[in-house]
């Protein structure tokens, strides 16, 4: 019995009362109810505080709801025991056969366990790189490549439908320096002191070179580089979060806004709603309006857009693709943004609080050796994607990234997050995972098969603790895609596989030597099969490996 099942007997039971007419609750039962752990064992498998809740609506003390209630609850034959604590608090125990059957139902969704619908019908773009097509994806960029894609796995799995999008900032003032290095380094001649001096520069300049020798003839030699080496760039960017697992289905060019007019479009749409006015020989955005610390300049004098303009013509235009929810990841040097981003929001006619979300990530510092990697190989002055995916491996990299809140500041050490021991999560998780599916090998070689399972043998207080992990998780990963907090996956994984590890030192999975197989032993087995698919269900919305062998 899941959480929620258990939820939903004790709303039926509930309801009965109510029909009975044994208890009048002042407007009406709610639509859900929560079930919860105990942090305490002893005090019962499940607990809930829904007699504190209603009490006083249905006229009565917590006590005596709960009294009325537990009474009920004791009829069923999946509950053995209901208690109630302190003022009102009632906890559950439910029986062994009840319980047992969640590992059956694990493994008859496979890997659709732990997929749920409480975000169906919500359609969200979820942005969560933006960069420039002129460089290496740095340190920043690789915690939301991690963090988003883990974020958008989990959306999905609670039934959103979630597009992920990648912004190319490809206009503006960094290209124009982007293709005068190139083309400077190229013809032989100092990069400009505010151009882009890494060694990725000068590489890419020969490569552009050897790929077309006449491009340094071409009438306008620095665009045309500017433009190869965008392309080469942007395809290196690409294969480089390919490589670390991450996809994306948009690649949105900031630079498309404008030459479809995306900017006028989306000034004719805000003028409409009334909050954009001229001063100064400038086209202004009202945005204090809503919370913003000042108004915003859309249109310079002389008719420039600016950078403002082109988020105001994005968020539209996500919005005209039809998208319900916007989501934002941005870095941690990014919190102006929020009130404008949401000012936007509110002056295109939105609601600032439900169409548009803005995360912010804190910095992320690496240890190598005990000191800070702060400089790059190859781009100079950050440390890469690449590099870091090749100094920590793209597991471990992933999950520690994911294991942490995003607005907390993060250090990571190198050496310790790729450490084969139990006291590294990602080892300690995916051995688990490993173990589990070792015992499963063995007990295919002992010709064992699943093709019995007495639920109710699962009597153990280790099966019953590891079955009601099991079951939470459905839960875990809804919460976790409405709060947008990937890292709740990577802490109950962890605390599964300690309920796991704990299991197995108590409880005898295989017979030995010459010993008869058991019913118990092929209902542990499913309990063993069913852990197995939750850690890796759980793995794979991190986008982290689930290894057969370790």
């Amino acid at each position: 019995m899941t959480p929620e099942q258990l939820a939903t007997t004790i709303l039926q039971a509930l309801t009965t009362l109510v029909d009975d007419g044994t208890l009048t609750v002042e407007g009406g039962l709610p639509a859900e109810l929560k079930v919860e752990r105990p942090k305490n064992p002893e005090h019962g498998d499940y607990a809930t505080n829904v007699a504190m809740q209603l009490g006083k609506k249905a006229g009565m003390a917590p006590r005596q709801f709960a009294e009325l209630l537990a009474a009920r609850l004791s009829d069923d034959p999946a509950i053995t025991a209901v208690e109630i604590a302190g003022p009102g608090f009632i906890n559950i125990r439910v029986a062994a056969d009840a319980q047992g059957k969640i590992a059956a139902a694990i493994l008859e969704a496979g890997q659709q366990y732990g997929s749920s619908a409480t975000l169906k019908g919500q359609k969200i773009n979820l942005e969560f790189i933006s960069a420039n097509p002129t460089g290496p994806l740095h340190l920043g960029h690789t915690r939301w490549a991690a963090v988003g894609d883990a974020l958008a796995r989990v959306l999905i799995a609670a039934g959103a439908d979630v597009t992920r999008e990648f912004y190319v900032n490809d206009r503006g003032a960094q290209m124009e320096k982007f293709g005068a290095s190139l083309y400077a380094s190229a013809k032989g001649e100092p990069v400009p002191e505010d151009g882009y001096h890494g060694e990725y520069i000068h590489d890419l300049a020969k490569r552009i070179v050897a790929e077309n020798p006449e491009i340094l003839n071409t009438n306008d030699a620095q665009t045309a580089f500017r433009e190869a080496g965008y392309q080469l760039q942007l395809t290196e960017q690409q294969s480089q979060l390919d490589h670390f697992r991450t996809s994306f289905d948009v690649w949105f060019s900031e630079r498309s806004l404008h030459e479809q007019n995306g900017v006028p479009h989306a000034i004719d749409k805000l003028r409409e709603q009334g909050h954009l006015y001229e001063a100064d020989e400038a086209l202004w955005m009202r945005t204090t309006d809503f919370t913003d610390d000042k108004d915003r300049v859309l249109i310079r004098t002389g008719g420039e857009p600016t950078y403002f303009a082109s988020d105001a013509a994005y968020y539209i235009n996500k919005r005209e693709r039809g998208f319900d929810v916007c989501i934002y990841l941005l870095g941690a040097d990014h919190h102006g943004y929020v009130n404008r981003l949401k000012a936007i929001a509110a002056c295109a006619g939105d609601d600032p609080e439900h169409n548009i979300e803005i995360l912010i990530g804190q910095l992320v510092k690496i240890l190598k050796g005990g000191e800070e990697m702060k400089l790059s190989k190859r781009a100079g002055t950050i440390v890469t994607l690449a590099e870091l995916v090749e100094e920590g491996g793209v597991d471990p990299l992933r999950y520690t990234l994911c294991r942490y809140p995003v607005d907390s500041p993060l250090t990571l050490d190198i050496e310790e997050m790729t450490r084969q021991v139990s006291e590294n999560p990602v080892y300690y998780v995916q051995y688990a995972h490993a173990r589990l599916a070792s015992i499963l090998r063995n007990a295919a070689d002992l010709g064992i098969k699943l093709d019995e399972f007495e639920p109710g043998l699962l009597s153990h207080d280790r099966e019953g603790d590891l079955l009601r992990a099991l079951a939470e998780f459905p839960g875990v990963v809804a919460t976790a895609a409405e709060l947008r907090e990937p890292h709740r996956i990577a802490r109950y994984l962890e605390d599964t596989a300690s309920r796991f590890h704990k299991f197995y030192d108590s409880c005898r999975v295989l017979p030995r030597g010459d010993e008869e197989v058991e019913p118990v032993h092929k209902a542990r087995l499913t309990l063993v099969s069913a852990t197995k698919t939750v850690l890796a269900n759980g793995l794979d919305l991190l986008g982290v490996s689930a290894p057969e062998r370790m």
